[in-house]
């Protein structure tokens, strides 16, 4: 039956019999880092990866801004062993919520097994997982991978026994392989359950071979596989039953959500907190630029904008917009020129009505409502008080 995917051990080799082969990286690295690429190509939202191992692949392709939805499927999960960790949100994803939401789930269960909690994903990856399967399992794997979950893409990386030779003397890599594959080997078994389930396959792979053994290929072969869509409504073999029953064997070991922008809390607390330190530069550079008072208000003479975060073209239309003010201990921000910072219009959307009705929640506005009202001494200003770096206000 298949067993866990482990990295293979002569991804790094390193053995005294052989002259060392040298891998610009490591080869599992290598294989991640091709799917990592991928997904950031395609814009990927939904991957699972069957064998998922010690979520190395889970764990890089979280920091994707695309990705919403991750899923790791792997017979030999715990739940005890995913308590936390490195595929938890962490304290930095609260401070820093990601623009989309993000889910990360785990189960035990086998890659030949149906579930259709996998059905419809974008992608879904098989690295060094195939060449695990007993014979039993891998005539199966097909018809559940390709037939039943019918994902956009399938990535299936497994060694290529060319490579082999370069190695100590081992007929596998590994002690679990069932097989390896040769590359005519592969392509044709990766053709076949192509054709056969209206996808289209594309062959490359990683880590290079060693000057003057190029004949014998990549150390890992690799199959790109795309779901033909017009070609999918021809025949009913690679479509999912859509009215079939849900079918729920994957036991799950470990879920978890990640805060995001979507999220009315985190949307909020981001606004205003963007808000507040476009605020407090405005505020110092206020204090310490020459101004004047015009009525009951002081006025700058000079800029108000901050000479770092923003492009020239940025600076020039906050500089065009109404300049802030104080009128006795109180400061004053217009939403005009808040709503023009990059980080605060890409949150609301140039919506000045969205704007104004959250930051009234939180922070306190004028009585127009044209402005936002915060104390002009602050523990974030009270040092150039102390150390008298305030300009004097000019008198009309």
């Amino acid at each position: 039956m298949e067993q866990n995917r482990e990295c293979n051990s002569m991804d790094n080799c390193e053995v005294p019999s052989k002259k060392v082969i040298e891998f610009k990286a490591p080869v599992y690295e290598q294989r991640y880092y091709f799917v990592k690429n991928l997904v950031n190509r395609h814009g990927l939202r939904k991957i699972a990866d069957l064998g998922f191992g010690d979520a190395t692949l889970l764990w890089m392709l979280k920091y994707h801004r695309c990705v919403q939805y991750l899923v790791g499927v792997d017979i030999a999960a715990r739940p005890f062993e995913w308590g936390g960790g490195r595929l938890s949100p962490g304290v930095g994803g609260y401070i820093i919520p990601r623009e989309l939401d993000l889910t990360i789930t785990l189960y035990r269960g086998s890659a030949v097994q149906k579930d259709s909690r996998l059905c419809g994903f974008d992608l879904i990856t098989c690295i060094e997982l195939t060449e695990h399967l007993d014979s039993e399992d891998l005539a199966k794997f097909p018809e559940v991978v390709f037939g039943y979950f019918s994902p956009g893409m399938v990535v299936i990386s497994t060694p290529n026994s060319e490579f082999n030779p370069l190695f100590p003397a081992s007929t596998f890599r590994d002690p679990d392989h069932r097989f390896e594959w040769n590359r005519t080997q592969f392509q044709t078994w990766a053709l076949d359950v192509a054709k056969l389930y209206n996808y289209s396959v594309e062959f490359t792979g990683v880590g290079d071979p060693p000057a003057g053994a190029e004949r014998v290929g990549y150390c890992t072969q690799i199959g790109v596989f795309q779901k033909n869509i017009a070609k999918a409504t021809e025949s009913s073999i690679s479509e999912p039953e859509e009215h079939a029953p849900e079918e729920h064997v994957y036991e799950v070991v470990y879920t978890t959500s990640y805060p995001s922008l979507q999220q009315s809390k985190y949307f909020r607390l981001t606004l205003s907190s963007e808000s507040v330190k476009a605020i407090g530069l405005m505020k110092s550079r206020f204090l310490r630029g020459l101004r004047k008072r015009e009525g009951d208000r002081v006025v700058p003479l000079g800029s108000c904008t901050p000479q770092f975060g923003l492009t020239e073209a940025q600076r020039a239309e906050i500089e065009q917009s109404p300049k802030p003010y104080s009128v006795g201990e109180k400061f004053y921000v217009p939403l005009e020129r808040l709503i023009i910072y990059p980080k605060v219009d890409h949150l609301v959307a140039g919506s000045m009505e969205k704007l104004r009705t959250i930051l009234a929640e939180g922070l306190r506005l004028n009585g127009d409502q044209s402005a936002v009202q915060v104390e002009l001494v602050d523990y974030q200003t009270q040092h150039l008080f102390d150390e008298h770096l305030i300009s004097p206000v000019l008198e009309s």
